[in-house]
């Protein structure tokens, strides 16, 4: 299972993990601290080392009860940052937005992967994706990020993430945007309860119904916050750890981190005892 990106291809035989690099100031776990150019460069170099394939670079946060920001303040975050990447290192590149000018500029600054959290549903965003050339992961999410976990709610949430991502897979078909070309993400945490992102994860190999790889992220997030007394973001190492692996062994393809030596080293044991099925 082979994923192009630009120049650029993925293996998606085996888990691959993709690095978080958050160019913000507030994000849920890791908000300024690599917010400069020098410090996320710095960082996403640490991360390829550790194992990351893709570096995944964000510049506006998406935890519970953000803002949004500017078109401009987000391509002054996320650009000179990808541009410098892609200059200095040999990795895969993803651009955390969902802003169609950010697609635009992101891959002429080198940018191999679209992860939208909004599935391309803003104005312009299939059109702008699709002129991209590049891949695409469609996120699940119930509301906006400002209020999406003030009342989650579902009837069958495993049922219903699937339909919302089997309609957005449609909508990227009929602008043009090739199967071969997108990845799903169930978006753990983006409007679900503790239960929903648990009934999802075990559920997940469900997902492989669509018919195209899947992206997950439930790093550092609530729900493992939610099982282990609360425990703060820098305290959830092992959790995530674990649901990673579960991940993987769901059939997940691409791993979204902040931990990225912990998971690579997790994944390699996954990918050696699933080699001998």
């Amino acid at each position: 299972m082979k994923l192009i990106c630009g120049d650029r291809t993925l293996d998606l035989s085996i888990p691959q993990v993709m690095g978080i690099l958050n160019a913000t100031p507030d994000s849920f776990s890791d908000g300024g601290q690599f917010n400069t150019v020098e410090t996320g460069l710095k960082h996403a170099t640490q991360m390829q080392l550790d194992g990351a394939s893709i570096i995944d670079v964000g510049g506006e946060s998406t935890r519970p009860g953000a803002q949004a920001v500017s078109v401009q303040e987000e391509l002054d975050r996320v650009i000179p940052l990808i541009e410098r990447i892609h200059n200095e290192l040999d990795v895969c590149i993803s651009v955390d937005s969902s802003s169609p000018e950010v697609f635009a500029e992101a891959k002429k600054v080198g940018a191999h992967l679209i992860n939208d959290v909004r599935a391309l549903q803003r104005e312009g965003a299939l059109k702008a994706a699709k002129q991209t050339g590049l891949p695409v992961c469609l996120m699940h999410m119930q509301g906006q990020p400002k209020d999406m976990q003030d009342k989650p709610e579902y009837s069958q949430v495993v049922d219903e993430v699937y339909g919302f991502l089997a309609e957005r897979i449609q909508a990227c078909l009929d602008v043009g945007i090739g199967a071969d070309q997108i990845l799903v993400d169930p978006g753990f945490g983006f409007g679900k309860t503790l239960d929903d992102n648990y009934r999802l994860l075990a559920h997940l190999d469900s997902f492989s119904g669509l018919n195209v790889p899947i992206l997950i992220g439930l790093s550092r997030k609530s729900m493992i916050a939610g099982v282990l007394n609360n425990a703060p973001a820098d305290k959830r190492l092992y959790g995530s750890v674990a649901g990673a692996v579960i991940s993987a062994m769901k059939g997940a393809r691409i791993i979204r981190v902040h931990d990225v030596k912990p998971t690579a080293d997790a994944l390699k044991v996954v990918q050696a005892a699933t080699a001998q099925l």
